[in-house]
């Protein structure tokens, strides 16, 4: 009987080998198959001599980082002794009068806050709540009914200007028979003056 791959004219490759052909499956190295999320695999891939996995390629540092990174901390001839001592000097003498006073403040306020009994706190608090939300319901109040005035007398002058002008054009003579609506508009200027005179008083 003939082997398959001894009558083969083409090069082997790896993915049509044949069980008796151990030379070929070590011309390279194989990552071996995996299971994918949903269940499925993945085939088996060969791979290059000296193939390294992405997970295990070193992180490429320009030489000005690699010189940083050969740098020591410390100047020459100093013991790390040495840095903790002046570093705890520096803490407490670095900070300025104003931001040693600001520490003082707030070592008070949490003292004081710490000492003062928990009901106080929230029975202030409850009577903050309540002196703000009347607050905000008079200002809103306010404001509706400031709003509301004003819109009112926009509509009082609108209709003040419509009484002008047909009184204007009944003096020219254009309008020579006023409808009996326009008689009542005509009528109703001198009411309308003194609403507005009222609604301006209060403001």
């Amino acid at each position: 009987m003939i082997d398959r791959c001894q009558t083969n004219t083409r090069p082997a490759r790896a993915d049509h080998l044949c069980g008796g052909c151990d030379l070929l499956r070590n011309l390279g190295k194989y990552i071996a198959a995996t299971q994918r999320p949903d269940g499925t695999w993945r085939k088996p891939r060969r791979v290059k001599d000296g193939y390294v996995p992405q997970e295990e390629v070193p992180v490429y540092e320009n030489k000005y980082v690699k010189f940083f990174k050969s740098k020591p901390e410390l100047p020459p001839g100093m013991s790390p002794e040495d840095t903790n001592a002046a570093e705890k000097q520096s803490d407490a003498a670095g900070l300025s009068k104003t931001a040693k006073r600001n520490m003082k403040r707030k070592e008070k306020r949490k003292q004081q806050s710490q000492s003062q009994p928990e009901d106080v706190k929230a029975l202030s608090e409850e009577l903050d709540d309540m002196s703000i939300n009347t607050d905000e319901k008079t200002a809103s109040d306010l404001t509706a009914a400031s709003a509301e005035k004003a819109k009112k007398m926009k509509n009082l002058r609108k209709k003040l200007r419509q009484v002008e002008e047909l009184q204007q054009k009944v003096d020219c003579g254009e309008l020579k028979t006023p409808s009996k609506e326009q008689l009542d508009k005509l009528g109703r200027g001198q009411a309308l003056r003194e609403e507005l005179r009222l609604l301006e008083a209060d403001l």
